[in-house]
């Protein structure tokens, strides 16, 4: 019995049953008053009844709902979803509309703040990679020059190795803040677009001859394989060819040595020209695949952090199409290589 008048729900019909009842009470008299004589036990009796009747009413109809809420609004903003009651089990007025409306606020409070606890943990990954991405180029910079300042500056042969790599480290240090601040302007939706016609075949050979002597160096050869009467596609043509170079130079990068990188471009039928890298590298396992436009992630981060690579260029190339209204496509399995792909319209398609 303590348990049931704790509930709000009962409390509620208990008092609207005593309110009940004394009116109740106070008809019977205000009619004996006029003239409507009765004994004194029918209007207890009318009242008590009229009183049971009106509390198990309101409590058939109220405390149901009450406790719906009390749970949905006690259960905000907590990691577990209270599951809302059956409709069939509640009647349908307004406040069973308030019971809905407190489990989708509910529902959306919780998913809020998993994705603010998903966001802050990305931050927290981001961070993290920032900080290692800097550290080590600053490391190695530091390290080469307290060893000239030791005495290597007298050996010739030595500083001049060192003030390389030095050199090459400040090199990726400059890449690295080139990319982080194309990252956040492009985030910013401070990339300018130049949307105009150009020819694909011309950029992809640009594209493979500024990269031809990194392709030397694994021995990867460098393949463009696009129609002469591939027609017109419409973008940012500097846009694109940062696109076509960071995917050609993963490719290579992650490439077998002696194998290949091809820059594919077909026609489709749906006025789009369909535009692919593709190697025969090591490949990437399907798991890693939908996190490859992350920021800074690396499937092989020692490997990656050896080849020279910020981290960064799969997210540039994913938000540049974004831009363009497109989307980048992956498609990988271990040891048979990588291709990534995406659409552009044609000239033709937008006359």
């Amino acid at each position: 019995m303590d348990s049931v008048q704790k509930s709000p729900g009962n409390r509620l019909a208990y008092r609207i049953s005593w309110r009940v009842c004394l009116v109740v009470v106070i008809t019977l008299f205000l009619s004996s008053l006029l003239g409507f004589r009765m004994p004194w036990w029918v209007a207890i009796s009318a009242s008590i009844i009229v009183g049971s009747a009106t509390f198990l009413g309101v409590r058939w109809m109220v405390t149901q709902r009450i406790v719906a809420l009390r749970s949905a609004l006690t259960g905000i903003g907590e990691t577990d979803v209270i599951t809302p009651p059956e409709d069939a089990l509640l009647p349908r007025d307004e406040l069973t509309l308030l019971v809905n409306l407190a489990h989708e606020a509910d529902q959306r409070v919780a998913s809020q703040m998993q994705e603010l606890e998903r966001m802050e943990n990305y931050r927290r990954e981001f961070l993290g990679n920032v900080s290692h991405e800097l550290k080590t180029p600053i490391f190695a910079i530091r390290g080469f020059a307290e060893t000239l300042l030791s005495g290597a500056l007298d050996d010739k042969k030595v500083r001049r190795s060192f003030v390389k790599k030095v050199l090459r480290n400040a090199n990726r240090l400059a890449m690295l803040a080139e990319d982080l601040s194309s990252v956040a302007r492009i985030e910013m939706g401070e990339l300018s677009m130049d949307l105009e016609p150009f020819d694909l075949l011309e950029l992809g050979k640009e594209v493979l001859e500024s990269l031809e002597s990194i392709a030397a160096e694994r021995h990867i050869s460098l393949r463009l394989s696009l129609p002469p009467d591939l027609p017109e596609v419409v973008g940012d043509r500097n846009q694109i060819s940062q696109v076509l170079r960071n995917l050609i130079d993963n490719g290579i990068k992650y490439g077998k040595d002696g194998g290949q990188v091809e820059l594919i471009a077909r026609p489709s039928h749906e006025g789009t020209v369909k535009v692919s890298v593709v190697d025969n590298g090591i490949g990437i396992a399907s798991e890693y695949i939908p996190r490859l436009t992350e920021r800074f992630f690396r499937v092989e981060h020692s490997r990656s952090s050896k080849l020279g690579g910020t981290g960064l260029g799969l997210a540039i190339v994913k938000h540049i199409l974004n831009a363009h209204g497109r989307q980048l496509v992956a498609e990988s399995q271990p040891g048979s290589g990588s291709t990534f792909g995406f659409t552009l319209p044609t000239n033709d398609e937008l006359i």
